[in-house]
């Protein structure tokens, strides 16, 4: 997985900005900072790369399908016409 990038000091300011005293948002920032590294986070290449296979699989069973499908109705015109 990638990491996520966090401006702690932009993070501090805005805090600060909003009415935060100086050791209220460095522990608010050190906290989410936290949260942050600890959680698993999935990025959208992630996802693309995990899911790539199973595209291949459903385009693979499209093709199947649509074969099989004009073979009953292959079969089915034989018999009826």
């Amino acid at each position: 997985m990638s990491s996520i990038t966090f401006d702690t000091h932009k993070f501090v300011l805005k805090l600060q900005e909003a009415g935060f005293d100086q050791r209220q948002a460095e522990g608010l920032t050190e906290a989410m900072r936290a949260a942050i590294e600890a959680s698993e986070l999935v990025t959208k290449k992630d996802l693309q790369i995990e899911l790539a296979p199973l595209k291949a699989d459903l385009n693979l069973i499209k093709w199947m399908m649509g074969a099989l499908i004009a073979i009953a109705i292959a079969n089915f015109s034989k018999q009826f016409f």
